[in-house]
């Protein structure tokens, strides 16, 4: 009857002596470390921003690869008929010569020429080149590349955030089914008090020492705890299935727990850590310098546009090669806008307005962080005081229910009042289930909100 009373007392004494240790060690749990390792590996959401940092990767050679010189084969073939023409009259420049001529020489080996007439657009032409292009000076590509350098940081920063939520998240189901699974031990411990308290009461009115009466309300007390055992059965195969969703397993997969090892693991958190790790002030910061960047984008129209290029390919008609139809073509092409109608200024002066605004967004989220981690310390104090009340509490609706029922066997007490030693008991154990993962889930927000979790484990 009192096996799971004794196996309380030796948990709460742990509990005790990590309660009243100001100076304990910090700990880990290394079950739940595998799991939160696992989770690192098969959470989907997880997955999902390590893509975004794969593309954004890919972004970062795709703006180092614009300094690469870029190979292009460029072709065109034009049949045409018609259209405007360019007239030149060679017979009318040649032809009076060749008269002449023909006259002195008296022959005609000077025959008479036509006029020529030449079609505009080329007929039955074709080019076929290749073209090779490379930037000399370009600030813009210079300042994409730096930009999307900072994006991966960034992004990186965002799974690291990502993260930390997945282990709060990871121990706050964690030890909320340990809760419901200690809220199920407490009721069963319950009913087998009630089912001894039915077969004692059944064997005294058997031999006629006591009305039915108690027996009817040991029955009543049994029926009212096994619906809330269906309950709190419920409520742990709930918290089971979604502890198992963010390790993506089987809803149904079993989770090992040890109560002696979750009081063992408790630790004082270190008041010292402040919120200068917080990988979401990163972001800021990286966003900062991207603004900075762009603004000298904007601003980098002053420097020219320098490339060159080098066409090799062919040119003829009828598709004919030949020594007369290859060429070469190089050349070195300049851009530089003087005049833009204040478009780059306009730019510049939004960039400017976005570091600015990212400057005040830093200082507002460092001092929400700030009141986070101090309502988050204030939980902790609160659920640890309540976890001290609980200890002493269950250490004491032990007692009084164990005198209770020496006095009730001794006929010194009426039923009614072992009831309610019982329920004491009862409420004593979930107050104790309930104060016990509330203190791990404050420690769980507190380690989140200082991000001192270990994300290399």
């Amino acid at each position: 009857m009192y096996t799971s009373f004794i196996k309380a007392s030796v948990i709460l004494t742990g509990w005790m002596l990590f309660l009243g240790n100001p100076v304990r060690a910090q700990q880990q749990n290394p079950q739940l470390d595998d799991y939160i390792s696992f989770a690192f590996t098969q959470n989907q959401g997880l997955k999902q921003q390590v893509f975004d940092l794969e593309r954004s990767m890919f972004a970062l050679k795709e703006a180092k690869a614009m300094y690469m010189p870029t190979v292009s084969m460029l072709g065109s073939y034009t049949k045409s008929a018609g259209g405007r023409t360019i007239d030149v009259p060679v017979g009318d420049l040649v032809n009076p010569i060749y008269t002449a001529l023909n006259q002195l020489t008296s022959s005609s080996k000077f025959p008479q020429v036509a006029n020529q007439s030449f079609l505009l657009n080329p007929d039955n032409f074709y080019d076929l080149k290749l073209r090779t292009s490379l930037p000399l000076i370009n600030a813009e590509i210079r300042y994409n590349k730096l930009i999307k350098q900072q994006l991966i940081s960034s992004q990186q920063a965002a799974v690291n955030v990502y993260k930390r939520t997945l282990v709060k998240d990871i121990k706050t189901a964690y030890y909320h089914y340990f809760q419901a699974l200690q809220g199920i031990e407490a009721y069963r411990s319950a009913l087998i008090l009630i089912n001894e308290n039915i077969r004692v009461n059944t064997s005294l009115l058997r031999n006629g020492v006591r009305n039915g009466t108690a027996l009817l309300r040991a029955q009543t007390e049994q029926e009212k705890t096994n619906a809330a055992l269906i309950n709190a059965q419920r409520n742990a195969d709930n918290a089971k299935a979604y502890f198992n969703f963010l390790l993506n397993r089987s809803l149904k997969d079993s989770i090992h727990t040890d109560s002696s090892t979750i009081a063992a693991v408790l630790s004082v958190p270190d008041t010292t850590a402040g919120v200068t790790s917080r990988e979401e002030l990163k972001q800021l910061n990286v966003l900062k310098a991207v603004n900075n960047l762009d603004y000298k984008l904007q601003r980098s129209n002053l420097i020219p546009k320098l490339s060159t290029f080098i066409d090799l390919g062919s040119q003829g008609m009828d598709f004919k090669v030949n020594d007369k139809t290859r060429y070469y073509l190089w050349g070195v092409n300049l851009q530089w806008d003087l005049f833009t109608g204040g478009k780059n200024k306009f730019r510049a002066a939004q960039a400017q307005s976005n570091i600015r605004a990212n400057a005040a967004k830093i200082d507002e989220t460092e001092q929400a962080f700030k009141l986070q981690l101090t309502q988050s310390f204030n939980n902790y104090l609160s659920a640890k005081a309540a976890c001290v009340s609980a200890v002493s509490g269950l250490s004491f609706a032990g007692r009084y229910y164990k005198d209770q029922l020496k006095a009730y066997r001794a006929g010194q007490l009426l039923y009614l009042e072992l009831i309610d030693a019982q329920d004491q008991l009862t409420s004593a154990k979930l107050r104790m289930a309930d104060a016990q993962a509330d203190l791990q889930i404050t420690l769980a927000d507190l380690e989140r909100n200082q991000a001192t979790y270990p994300l290399t484990n």
